[in-house]
């Protein structure tokens, strides 16, 4: 009994009821979709670079006609299997120079992960859709018994989130950055390693009968 009291917790806090194609679906017929945006780094434009960049940023928040939420997780890296590989290299390699080229190399790495904190920072934009954006179409659809109640709310943000999402996409390309929208292996992997970052895998999915299973496994470290 209080197993089952624990996940019902943990559900509610989460809010997740399913991932449908590459919409996240949530509770009481909310949604939303996300754009991963790849980073580039600021301080190595020029001036003119960044000015660009400044006036399309500035030209996409004054096109926004719905809420958006930018998200930057920062994710600490774990350079030991980097490390190791290195290792591995300074034993192969015959040629005695290069050899301490490597060893210095690696000397510094260690060096400096030691002192700093070495970080890997992913950039999201999350679109989200209310059931009340529906009108009465959405009430119709949501009394439909032909199928599951996530796939449902999915099909009433479908075509919302599309409109919003393609047109950010449209701002993003002013920024000269590629973006994309996470499918729903992606949303998974994510969502895994948010609350689970002690290394938890998440692998393909797998079918047994008619049940989509995810793999779980968990790393460990050597």
């Amino acid at each position: 009994m209080k197993a089952k009291n624990a996940h019902a917790t943990t559900q509610k806090f989460t809010e997740i009821m399913d991932f449908v194609d590459n919409i996240l679906v949530l509770e009481g017929g909310n949604a939303a979709m996300i754009i991963e945006i790849t980073a580039s780094n600021f301080a190595l434009l020029s001036r003119r670079e960044q000015d660009t960049r400044i006036f399309a940023y500035a030209s996409l928040l004054n096109s926004l006609t719905f809420p958006i939420q930018i998200l930057i997780r920062n994710k600490r890296i774990d350079i030991t299997s980097y490390l190791d590989e290195l290792d591995e290299v300074i034993r192969m390699t015959k040629n005695d120079q290069l050899r301490t080229y490597i060893t210095y190399y690696r000397t510094f790495v260690h060096e400096m992960v030691t002192v700093n904190v070495v970080l890997n920072k992913a950039f999201y934009l999350v679109i989200p859709f209310s059931p009340l954006e529906g009108g009465i179409t959405t009430v119709r659809q949501s009394m439909s018994k032909s199928t599951s109640q996530a796939e449902i709310y999915a099909e009433n943000a479908r075509k919302t989130l599309d409109t919003k999402a393609q047109s950010l996409l449209g701002q993003l390309q002013k920024f000269a950055m590629s973006a994309r929208i996470l499918e729903k292996e992606d949303l998974i992997k994510l969502f895994y390693d948010i609350y689970n970052e002690n290394g938890t895998n998440v692998q393909t999915s797998q079918v047994l009968g008619d049940v989509e299973t995810k793999i779980i496994t968990r790393e460990t470290k050597q």
